[in-house]
């Protein structure tokens, strides 16, 4: 059964569009209107396997924000949609990621329990035009309508772009490994519980 979902969004603040492939190579069409941020969804698609079409029209003239926590929102809904029902996933998945002298963290639990714990300080106010504040905004409203808890961190590093790059990638590896199909646990749920 393919795992995918479509979500769209319009709000008086953005108007979002987005598509995924849980099983897919990575493959992308990204447009927020905010280049850093559409770099970081690449990389992000790229290197956790994820299929990605996203298409967010927001009120930049005000600033970045509602677009970056608003696409996180759909973003997030849709991974939830396209997990479905956890069954024979590995669950958890971790990644360290460096980039040049920067190192990015990420672990994470697809457990229905939305949490996030965020580690970065940033030099600068912004990369490119997006305030670096965004990245653990986007983290946020990712985690918490995915429905995962997600420790995410760059424990050290010089360059501001590196640290946001490290800490993406991070994720879409973390991503990566607890999407995958545990083939120990098929038909089943990992959890004591019996449900995620």
């Amino acid at each position: 059964m393919p795992r995918t979902a479509e979500i769209a969004r319009q709000t008086k603040e953005t108007d979002i569009k987005v598509a995924i492939n849980l099983d897919g190579k990575g493959e992308n069409k990204i447009d927020t209107g905010i280049g850093f941020f559409d770099h970081m969804l690449t990389a992000l698609s790229k290197h956790s396997g994820i299929d990605m079409d996203i298409v967010c029209k927001g009120d930049l003239q005000v600033d970045a924000h509602h677009s970056v926590e608003d696409v996180g929102i759909v973003l997030g809904q849709a991974f939830n949609k396209a997990i479905g029902d956890k069954v024979g996933i590995r669950r958890y998945g971790s990644a360290s990621i460096p980039m040049d002298e920067a190192l990015g963290t990420a672990s994470l639990d697809i457990s229905g329990r939305a949490y996030l714990v965020y580690d970065c300080e940033f030099a600068d106010e912004f990369c490119g035009t997006m305030d670096t504040q965004l990245f653990e905004e986007f983290f946020r409203s990712f985690a918490f309508n995915a429905g995962i808890t997600l420790h995410i961190a760059c424990p050290y590093g010089a360059n501001d772009h590196h640290k946001a790059e490290a800490m993406f990638k991070a994720l879409a590896r973390a991503l990566r490994e607890a999407t995958e199909i545990d083939p120990r646990f098929e038909g089943q749920i990992v959890s004591t519980k019996g449900a995620l």
